[in-house]
């Protein structure tokens, strides 16, 4: 059996994302760089989050942004408030970041930046629930955001970005007495794709559950700091 043309042409188009991201990774790994790649559908509250996070880890951790939108510097510009290097891509047509928008990020930090210097960058990619999953950026860990607002069903409806996800984030918790949602059942879809994720559930904007959020960061950022020793042991 044959494959169809744009079967075969989406194989390609991966396999060849998937080189520049593992060319991406090895550049952040030999600068002792964790990278977190944040998806979600518009409007989840990804850049909030990282509002939050810029705030509460610029003491302990020196951190860069590569903010994706398909338009604007909206949100770039609400981050670099925060007195940190974010590096602007604009998608244009495109639905999601790829390894080649993002290598180019990471050189615009390079160029500006002694990249050796940093902890963690977070890639934020653009705000869908389908493309983003897909293709690797080089990042280390891949984290979800879904809203309740959005209801039970969406990890059915749009599996691979559960699967994908290390860490999955269930936001705006503090809209959970107004709406009619079972969170039972959320998290039972939620471990139905992915029996393993990290499920945090909080709320940005009253503060609940960021303590864990920023926990799990920081022990993304240690597991890259011990790894070279493991290796030479």
């Amino acid at each position: 059996m044959h494959q169809t043309f744009d079967a075969a042409l989406e194989i390609n188009l991966l396999h060849a994302n998937q080189a520049g991201a593992d060319s991406n990774r090895s550049h952040f790994d030999e600068w002792g760089i964790t990278c977190l790649n944040l998806m979600s559908s518009p409007g989840a509250g990804k850049t909030v989050l990282l509002e939050k996070t810029l705030a509460a880890l610029n003491q302990d951790l020196k951190m860069a942004v590569i903010e994706g939108d398909m338009t604007t510097e909206l949100d770039a510009e609400r981050l670099r408030q925060y007195d940190v290097p974010v590096i602007a891509i604009n998608t244009g047509r495109s639905c999601h970041l790829d390894s080649k928008m993002v290598s180019g990020g990471i050189h615009m930090l390079a160029h500006q930046y002694n990249p050796a210097e940093f902890d963690l960058v977070f890639v934020e990619n653009v705000g869908n629930l389908v493309c983003p999953a897909e293709f690797e950026v080089g990042e280390h860990a891949k984290v979800a955001l879904l809203s309740i607002t959005e209801g039970e069903d969406k990890p059915l409806k749009y599996p691979i970005m559960f699967q994908e996800a290390d860490c999955l984030l269930i936001t705006k918790m503090d809209l959970a007495p107004y709406l009619e949602i079972d969170l039972q059942k959320l998290e039972a879809n939620v471990r139905q794709m992915n029996p393993h994720v990290t499920l945090i559930p909080l709320s940005a904007k009253m503060g609940e559950g960021l303590e864990a959020w920023f926990e799990w960061v920081r022990t993304q950022v240690q597991k890259l700091r011990i790894k070279p020793l493991t290796m030479t042991a």
